[in-house]
């Protein structure tokens, strides 16, 4: 018991002192130790290497895959195409993406207002970041239309014009855990489509369920304060 009660100790310890060198770290603009900063001479928690502190700070540092979703902060109008089914006509509606940036860069929030494809309002909330220790982008997503949350994990393409999601989620009709994955293709810089393909409940197979073709709004802001 004392055992863990220290290392959970030395663990805020650490987290408190990456905090502080990443502050200090970000206002020259880079993450390197800067003569008379106070980084030379801050005490290692026990067990810690500089190497294990230097570990911490670039992981809690935002970097270019931080600026790559950066780019989509803003408002965004999207006319929404939904299937219910393969094969059958789409409902079209309009929604409306409000993407502001958080802790400082480290993430992006996505807030969707629309209607469903004549199910009614819709909203959704969505986290997206980048993981800077285990190398991928990480979203989790909620909205109205259920109780539960999806989970993803997102690959850039090499040019950087796309990003491929692999999400999972908890479908109420099959009564399991499912996969869906998702498409982000930016055709422009103030333009892009959202794709959705998922399994058809009856067969399985994966099907187009939803795109949305988005638009940024000119002059909106981009970033949101107190956050």
């Amino acid at each position: 018991m004392v055992r863990n009660v220290r290392i959970v100790l030395a663990s805020l310890g650490v987290l408190v002192l990456t905090a502080a060198a990443v502050t200090v770290a970000q206002s020259y603009g880079d993450d390197k130790p800067r003569s008379g900063s106070g980084q030379e001479n801050m005490p290692l928690p026990p067990g810690m290497t500089e190497a294990d502190m230097k570990a911490m700070m670039e992981a809690a540092t935002p970097g270019p895959m931080h600026a790559h979703l950066a780019k989509s902060l803003g408002v965004w109008e999207g006319r929404l195409q939904c299937w219910m089914e393969p094969g059958a006509d789409p409902t079209i509606t309009e929604c409306t993406s409000t993407l502001t940036a958080l802790l400082d860069g480290r993430f992006v929030m996505c807030e969707v207002a629309g209607d469903m494809g004549g199910m009614g309002p819709f909203k959704g909330i969505g986290l997206y970041g980048y993981d800077n220790a285990a190398k991928k982008f990480q979203s989790v997503w909620l909205d109205s239309m259920g109780t539960g949350m999806a989970y993803g994990t997102g690959e850039l393409s090499e040019d950087g014009k796309m990003l491929t999601w692999a999400i999972s989620y908890h479908c109420p009709v099959q009564k399991k855990e499912v996969s869906m994955r998702q498409v982000e293709r930016y055709t422009g810089k103030d333009s892009m489509t959202l794709e959705f393909y998922g399994p058809d409940m009856k067969t399985g197979k994966e099907h187009k369920m939803m795109e949305i073709s988005y638009t940024r709004k000119a002059g909106a802001p981009t970033a949101s304060a107190g956050r």
